[in-house]
């Protein structure tokens, strides 16, 4: 039984390493936007906004959620917010209210931009 709880506890901590690996990489692409569009590299903002509707869809097809939380949910009873990837719970309970607004502002800024700057 202690070997199966090990592999539990291994099979958790990989998919909350992963699942951190693709947060911040989706939080970079956010900021990114917000870089490319102010230093007027609307290609980058544009692939930048590209990567992270792709994160929107697959949220979008799983009601709302990621799908690794789904597949966290099998190895452990944690219910906290932050059960499936290593944030504090502060941050992993407000993580959409956060980072929407940053997204949708950015892309309302890169368009602005281009907008202004395409003039």
């Amino acid at each position: 039984m202690e070997g199966h709880l090990s592999t539990r506890n291994a099979s958790l901590r990989a998919i909350k390493a992963v699942h951190t690996i693709i947060w911040a990489f989706f939080v970079l692409a956010i900021g990114a936007i917000w870089v490319s569009a102010a230093t007027a590299n609307f290609v980058g903002a544009a692939c930048a906004i590209g990567v992270v509707l792709v994160e929107v869809a697959v949220l979008g097809l799983n009601h709302g959620r990621c799908p690794l939380g789904s597949i966290a949910a099998r190895y452990t009873d944690d219910t906290r917010p932050n059960f499936d990837i290593y944030l504090p719970v502060w941050l992993a309970a407000r993580t959409k209210p956060i980072f929407d607004p940053l997204l949708g502002a950015g892309i309302v800024f890169a368009l602005v931009r281009w907008l202004t700057v395409a003039q």
